[in-house]
């Protein structure tokens, strides 16, 4: 005849039991820990999809690359930030559209100095120069207020996009 082990004192060749949770979670509901999903559920980790929820450094960080993004790609960075965010959160949304804004304003003054200095045989050829030096210094001003979490206005750009 075996002997087992009095209770409390388990055997090292045996595995323990399984903990028991409680009840199963209801169809539709997220588990609490330590619950295992219902079969053909899955388990759900996470704030939903399209539920908003950005942190404030993530909310800083992308405002602030929607405007400095502009100084290296132009109007693509912050047309990128504004697809990806313009349902999630309000400040990014709000800043993308002022840097994506602003990066059309500059692509235009691009075009208008380039045509000038053309006209005027070279005579204007600053102008593009001009033109770089601002887009530099303001998309900087942008993205450094933008990290304060302050939103930030382009003293001068169309309002294109709203």
């Amino acid at each position: 005849m075996t002997e087992y082990p009095p209770s409390g004192q388990g055997d090292p060749n045996v595995p323990p039991a399984a903990p028991q949770y409680g009840q199963p979670p209801q169809y539709g509901q997220a588990p609490q820990y330590g619950q295992a999903p219902q079969y053909g559920q899955a388990p759900q980790y996470g704030a939903p999809a399209g539920a908003g929820g950005v942190s404030d450094a993530d909310r800083k960080m992308w405002s602030m690359l929607a405007h400095l993004g502009g100084i290296v790609l132009g109007f693509i960075a912050p047309l990128i930030v504004w697809a990806m965010y313009k349902e999630r959160d309000e400040f990014v949304k709000d800043q993308a559209t002022e840097a994506l804004n602003f990066q059309i304003t500059v692509i235009i003054a691009y075009i208008a100095s380039v045509i000038l200095t053309t006209i005027t045989f070279g005579i204007l050829f600053f102008l593009p120069f001009l033109v770089w030096i601002g887009s530099l210094v303001f998309c900087i001003i942008g993205g450094m207020a933008a990290n304060r979490g302050e939103r930030y206005r382009y003293p001068f750009a169309l309002r294109l996009v709203k």
